[in-house]
């Protein structure tokens, strides 16, 4: 039934192999209008180029690729935060030609399914669910595909925003760079919850979470490459949350949060996305509203200075992604239906626009395979 669900539709190339690089975007739509876009991207020159779009993926809100990058998996759903619950699919990537071939789907237990991720190993998926507010987990078999849900938790609680923190809404879910916690952002209760990874399973850790500011509302997480230091952006203060990570005991200590946005904007804005350099020099952080990239220089000590706040050229910047050799920062502005390269400037971390926006519908979430 999956196979005859999915469409694939060449563009411009038909089942060529990619001459470098390879970027999934997602399609966030329903119907004809969602799927999974692949283009080239040309590192030297900064550009991308449309390769070939996957159909049949309706609301692929996120994507996740394995470490051995033969496994791509997204949120399906034919609606979104509805009573239905959605989908993961796990698809097998053929070469490097774009192709996508399905293997299977499992339930996320939840609604508004909106991040996933797969731990070190290859062998386990994770996946937060944003209106039910839980996380669950799945193993990965040896071909990609997904087994029975393996843990599943239900957030509980709330927080001091009455209109947008009234219960539970996790919001990402990512695995620490030892393999050995899973740390989830609550955005509706200022939490981010931390659970050890053992296996496919998931359990509550001790401490169980961290505190974020009163209404932050924390969205989206990433952690430095040195593995000393998490960065949290919070969706509903507008700020990025400094926390230093413990390894040995999964704990996360609060050293600092600073504003996304200038002193002088009285707009409505919310962040989403939060981004680290492969180098670990700089932070990047999206602002949807003021329609704009906060960058940071991050300093010896894991905290961020301001180095400047830049136009995304799209509404809605919704997704980011650094390439390996720290010289370009792509991102997906979703309402705007764009997607944008940036150079980053070497010395200083500030992005200058490069080329033409890249037009595509709903642009969500984006990974590189090499």
């Amino acid at each position: 039934m999956f196979r005859a669900l999915l469409a694939l539709a060449l563009v411009g190339g038909g089942a060529a192999r990619a001459a470098g690089p390879v970027v999934f975007v997602s399609a966030f739509a329903a119907g004809d209008k969602g799927g999974i876009h692949a283009y080239t991207f040309d590192p030297a020159a900064g550009k991308l180029a449309p390769l070939r779009r996957t159909g049949g993926v309706e609301h692929p809100f996120y994507l996740a690729l394995s470490p051995d990058k033969k496994t791509l998996l997204s949120i399906h759903g034919k609606t979104f935060g509805g009573k239905e619950n959605e989908e993961v699919a796990a698809f097998a990537l053929v070469g490097r030609t774009g192709e996508l071939k399905p293997l299977n789907r499992q339930t996320t237990g939840g609604t508004a399914s909106c991040y996933l991720d797969i731990d070190k190993t290859g062998k386990t998926a994770l996946v937060a669910n944003y209106l039910t507010g839980s996380v669950a987990s799945y193993p990965l078999a040896a071909d990609g595909s997904l087994g029975e849900q393996a843990s599943f938790h239900q957030h509980k609680g709330s927080s001091v925003n009455p209109q947008r923190q009234k219960g539970p809404n996790a919001h990402c879910i990512v695995v620490s760079p030892d393999n050995k916690y899973a740390f989830a952002a609550d955005l509706g209760i200022d939490q981010v919850r931390c659970y050890k990874l053992d296996g496919a399973k998931l359990t509550p850790n001790d401490p169980p979470f961290a505190k974020s500011p009163p209404g932050a509302g924390p969205r989206h997480l990433t952690f430095h490459p040195n593995a000393k230091h998490v960065y949290v952006v919070n969706e509903l203060l507008n700020s990025v949350t400094v926390f230093d990570y413990a390894a040995g005991t999964g704990a996360l200590a609060e050293k600092q949060t600073i504003s996304t946005l200038p002193g002088e904007f009285k707009g409505t804005s919310h962040c989403a996305d939060v981004k680290v350099t492969p180098d670990g020099r700089f932070v990047y952080a999206t602002n949807r509203g003021h329609d704009s990239i906060a960058a940071y220089k991050v300093g010896d000590d894991g905290k961020l200075s301001l180095v400047a706040i830049e136009p995304s050229l799209g509404k809605g910047p919704q997704n980011l992604l650094a390439t390996p050799d720290n010289r370009w920062l792509l991102c997906a502005n979703m309402p705007g239906g764009n997607v944008v390269v940036f150079s980053i400037d070497a010395q200083t971390g500030r992005l200058t626009p490069h080329g033409e926006p890249v037009r595509q519908t709903s642009p969500s979430s984006m990974v590189w395979v090499p």
